[in-house]
């Protein structure tokens, strides 16, 4: 029987202190984690897994998950704030679509994007 992808469920990112990284990711996404270790902490980010490990190794731009935002200008500017750097300004990629990211203090990349046609 053929079986789908069902979509996505989990973005991990690699941090070099988990314990500033959970700090950071709760204020970045106003939320606290569901699940707490050592060797992870797991974030449910509107039914989406978002997972922090411990590594201290060197992040590369070779994937980028987005995660959707009500106003891209807004939220882009909050997590400036916070202390992420730019990677990509807020974009137009066509209709109403727009895109943008930023770097998290250990050098991975947030990806954020508004989709009005999107609908789960």
């Amino acid at each position: 029987m053929f079986k789908i992808m069902l979509g996505l469920r989990t973005t991990i990112y690699k941090v070099g202190d988990i314990s500033e990284a959970k700090t950071w990711y709760a204020k970045a996404f106003k939320t606290e984690p569901y699940f707490d270790e050592p060797y992870y902490v797991g974030f449910n980010i509107k039914g989406y897994e978002l997972g922090l490990q411990p590594d201290d190794s060197v992040k590369g731009d070779n994937v980028i998950s987005y995660w959707g935002v009500e106003d891209i200008q807004e939220e882009y500017k909050r997590l400036i704030d916070l202390g992420a750097i730019k990677h990509e300004v807020p974009t137009n990629v066509g209709g109403e679509l727009m895109v943008a990211s930023v770097y998290d203090p250990w050098n991975n990349i947030i990806g954020l994007i508004y989709n009005p046609y999107f609908k789960l």
